[in-house]
């Protein structure tokens, strides 16, 4: 088996143990420096400030719970339902060509931020993967966060977030 590393991770995943509020809690109060792309009455979705592809996105919870079991129905159904739009979002504005959707349930899972509980949509192009992460630690971004989160606030007819 192979192993590819991606240490440009690190200071994310890093900084979800330090003192500090949690991500998703400052983005629940706050629209401002969030890159929140919609609202529902119990859950939101915001840009991934460190994605794997552009147009990386996270649906969350307002509750701050790590246990998908201490959820209600209520909640979990919005988030897949903000899950829905977030998709049919990134379908109109970037076209990719599949996705990677999911929860990374604890540290061992590879959650960066496992207090929180959140699902991953990350949008897929066949070839998306190319040698600048393993060779030089980058990652290749053909668009600033603050206009993806445009897009797709337009695409889903979000104003005034």
């Amino acid at each position: 088996m192979q192993h590819l590393f991606a240490p440009w991770r690190f200071v994310y995943v890093s900084n979800a143990d330090s003192p500090g509020e949690c991500i998703f809690c400052t983005a629940a109060r706050s629209d401002a420096d969030t890159l929140t792309v919609i609202r529902g009455e119990r859950a939101f979705a915001l840009l991934n400030r460190f994605p794997y592809t552009s147009g990386h996105t996270m649906v969350a919870p307002y509750a701050h719970l790590a246990d998908l079991g201490d959820f209600d129905l209520a909640t979990l159904t919005e988030m897949m339902s903000l899950a829905q739009k977030v998709v049919g979002a990134l379908q109109s504005a970037y076209r990719p060509h599949g996705f990677n959707l999911g929860f990374n349930l604890g540290e061992a899972a590879g959650a960066g931020i496992a207090d929180h509980l959140h699902m991953h949509i990350v949008p897929r192009w066949r070839g998306d993967t190319n040698f600048m992460t393993v060779n030089a630690d980058v990652r290749v971004l053909p668009e600033d966060l603050d206009e993806t989160c445009t897009k797709l606030r337009r695409a889903m007819g979000v104003t005034g977030a």
